[in-house]
């Protein structure tokens, strides 16, 4: 097979519904595997941060004082 017959075919190929089919069944793999390589990241940092004393009320009070600090600050700013 030449390079021009492998492009016909590749042509061809490309247009198949059951190329298409196949690819999105890749496609949505792909995304199942990268879903539980994200929740299992997740679950690792949540061990790292229980560990280290980190609770939910603990950042809840946390993301509070940010807050109040940048609205501290809008506030500065302001004024000028």
């Amino acid at each position: 097979m030449d390079d021009i017959q492998m492009d016909q075919e590749i042509s061809i190929l490309n247009k198949s519904p059951l190329v298409a089919l196949a690819r999105k069944e890749i496609r949505a793999r792909y995304v199942k595997q990268q879903r539980v390589y994200q929740l299992r990241w997740l679950e690792r940092r949540g061990r790292e941060l229980r560990d280290a004393g980190v609770t939910m009320e603990s950042l809840s009070e946390q993301m509070r004082r940010e807050r109040a600090s940048w609205d501290s600050q809008d506030d500065q700013d302001e004024e000028f």
